[in-house]
């Protein structure tokens, strides 16, 4: 079969709508936590909720709205009007602060846990528009945009933007002190404005698609479920096995992604994981290109494979390692096996969507790679942290969780011998009381 050529516009649009977009995500995905962490001290709990309710709010916004756009067939106008409000709640982010909190709400016991419970329901707020716009209606036209003979290489296009857009969002925050509330309101003014002026831009640079007209698509509620009626399935089965598979493969990324900053910074002390992943992220992303134009000449099965075996590699390295030099191999193998993954399995999934039902089946993508990854993920991962030592406000505090380690009354020894808790010996000559805090 001939490859089909798509036009430069057709390139531009994807490139800047999937790269501002990502950048949007990433910040959701990965600072919104450091954010309420360092802010307001929200424990992992907190951080699992966020996620949760994120991914149920992108998946009905996704089944709803991309039924919608199907029913309209106006991607263009879903697209670009869905960026300039998302770009509005990013910038609205700017105003949960604590101070602000304290003025609006004076009576409230605590202002970290007002400030909690306000990022978590502007979080669902930014995702109905980010969803709408990016998940629902950007992904259906990139499905009508494309074909079989060329899908893979716009899949690897868009499936590396993710990972682009974290070494932009890294780069971008370094010069940002993140203890500092004044760091998030410049960073999310700044985003906000970027992705507003997206929106305005993709008036004039997105061109839709051929979407079937409104009359021929039926009832818009029956539309809404079409993807979950079991005739669908057993007509799409490899359809639905495929996104069975993508589930359990955005299940193991999801219990490690929302803690991976976290990770990097506190619990191995990379003051500059910036500069280590950076590299990692680079390789990776062009490790996706390829295997994008790989599916696009040899298919799923040949692909999807060593996708998988770089992502479980990239595992077993982290898991055993803690040094600069073995962390940043088992980034690199992580990396590039989940970009790699999220090219084939996309490219796939586009494949085998029945033609012009685009709209309707981003509700059921969004199940399979955002809502059960993004409920068992997190919740996998705040299960493994639960009795951690946490961070208090980015002032590395340690605290332990186990009662064993906080006794109720000091701990006493005969004169001059180390603590048998910490193994600290008393100051002061004599002294029989131990005046470690993590003990006393």
């Amino acid at each position: 079969m001939k490859k089909t050529k798509l036009s430069p516009r057709f390139w531009l649009a994807l490139t800047v709508f999937s790269f501002v977009g990502q950048v949007a995500w990433v910040v959701e995905n990965m600072y919104f936590n450091v954010f309420i962490y360092r802010m307001f001290r929200a424990s992992a709990r907190d951080i699992s909720v966020m996620v949760a309710a994120s991914a149920v709010a992108a998946t009905l916004t996704t089944l709803f709205i991309g039924a919608l756009s199907d029913k309209l067939g106006k991607r263009r106008l879903f697209i670009a009007g869905g960026y300039i409000l998302w770009g509005i709640s990013i910038w609205s982010f700017a105003l949960i602060r604590t101070d602000v909190i304290e003025k609006i709400f004076p009576a409230a016991a605590s202002a970290a846990s007002v400030g909690v419970s306000l990022v978590i329901i502007m979080d669902c707020v930014m995702t109905f528009f980010g969803s709408s716009a990016n998940d629902a209606c950007f992904n259906a036209w990139l499905t009508d945009s494309t074909d079989a003979t060329n899908r893979g290489s716009a899949e690897g296009i868009n499936a590396m933007m993710p990972l682009i857009a974290i070494l932009a969002v890294f780069g971008g925050f370094m010069p940002f002190d993140l203890d500092k509330s004044s760091s998030w309101v410049t960073i999310y003014t700044i985003i906000g404005a970027v992705v507003l002026a997206v929106g305005i831009a993709g008036l004039f640079l997105i061109k839709d698609g051929e979407v079937k007209p409104a009359a021929e698509n039926g009832n818009y509620f029956r539309n809404i479920f079409y993807g979950f009626c079991p005739s669908v399935v057993r007509e799409n089965r490899i359809l639905y096995t495929v996104l069975g598979a993508f589930a359990v493969f955005g299940i193991s990324i999801q219990i490690f992604m929302p803690y991976l900053i976290l990770y990097y910074s506190v619990s191995l002390g990379m003051d500059d994981y910036v500069l280590v992943m950076a590299p990692a992220i680079v390789i990776a992303a062009v490790t996706t290109v390829l295997f994008g134009k790989l599916y696009d000449r040899r298919g799923f099965r040949m692909t999807v494979l060593p996708a998988l075996a770089l992502l479980a590699a990239g595992y077993v390295v982290l898991f055993f390692f803690r040094s600069t030099a073995p962390v940043f191999i088992g980034s690199l193998l992580m990396m590039s096996g989940y970009l790699a993954g999220m090219a084939v399995f996309g490219a796939m999934l586009r494949d085998y969507t029945p033609p012009h039902r685009a709209g309707m089946f981003q509700g059921l993508r969004i199940v399979g790679q955002v809502l059960v990854p993004g409920i068992i993920g997190p919740a996998i991962g705040a299960a493994v942290l639960r009795g951690a030592g946490t961070v208090l406000n980015g002032r590395h505090d340690l605290v332990r969780a186990e009662p064993q380690y906080i006794p109720r009354r000091p701990y006493r020894r005969s004169r001059g011998s180390a603590c048998a808790c910490c193994g600290i010996r008393p100051a002061k000559k004599g002294k029989k009381e131990c005046l470690n805090s993590i003990c006393s």
